[in-house]
């Protein structure tokens, strides 16, 4: 019966390990192309760091492309999907929502490896345009026009100045992906940039561009 038991518990244990191996795959993935670039990575390397085979890779992913496609989808879409939902049930001030989402993405972004794509596909965009291109759509699009929302609701509420509500999504994202892209690139190199302290200084320029003046 010993015997038998421990074969039991090996037996869910193979299973178990069966079924993480895509999500164990996807997080290698993620570190290994915000270190290295999507060139650069071998789906080798992403293998090896899974603890999986080169073939096993393959048998969840067709292509490196598919593989990085995935990433996004696990790990990307997720945060945009929660802070869309967390903006359906708020009430109150829309600055106070903006900057609560400020700290959520330094949180689940910036303090990630996820803050490693933004750099990864603003250099190798042109060389991958089916990549430049869903990211483009899923992330970048779907990002803009979410904030865009936010802010058409605050200049609705009387909380914003009239203004064109996308181009101030982008100026609100910009800096924010300025801020992922220096952190992987020349931030190691520059003790004089504060990561914190600019991220506050950049909301607080551009809250005063965008709140209404009570004059007004």
């Amino acid at each position: 019966m010993g015997q038998l038991h421990t074969l039991e518990k090996e037996c869910y244990r193979w299973r178990r390990r069966k079924e993480d191996r895509p999500a164990e795959i996807l997080k290698a993935a993620l570190k290994t192309f915000s270190k290295k670039g999507f060139a650069a990575t071998k789906l080798v390397e992403v293998a090896k760091e899974a603890g999986v085979s080169k073939a096993t890779l393959y048998l969840y992913f067709e292509s490196k492309e598919a593989l990085f496609k995935a990433v996004v989808s696990e790990f990307v879409l997720p945060q945009i999907a929660k802070a869309e939902e967390q903006a359906e049930d708020y009430n109150g001030p829309i600055k106070d929502l903006l900057l609560a989402l400020v700290e959520q993405w330094r949180t689940n972004i910036l303090e990630t490896d996820l803050s490693g794509i933004p750099k990864m596909l603003m250099a190798e965009a042109t060389n991958f345009p089916d990549l430049a291109n869903f990211y483009l759509e899923n992330v970048i699009r779907r990002s803009h026009q979410f904030i865009a929302k936010l802010i058409d609701i605050g200049i609705q509420r009387g909380e914003f100045r009239e203004c064109n509500s996308l181009h101030t999504a982008r100026a609100f994202m910009t800096p924010l992906v300025f801020t992922a892209i220096w952190k992987n690139s020349l931030a190691p190199f520059d003790d004089s940039y504060d990561i914190d302290e600019q991220i506050e200084f950049n909301m607080d320029i551009f809250m005063r561009g965008i709140l209404k003046d009570k004059q007004e």
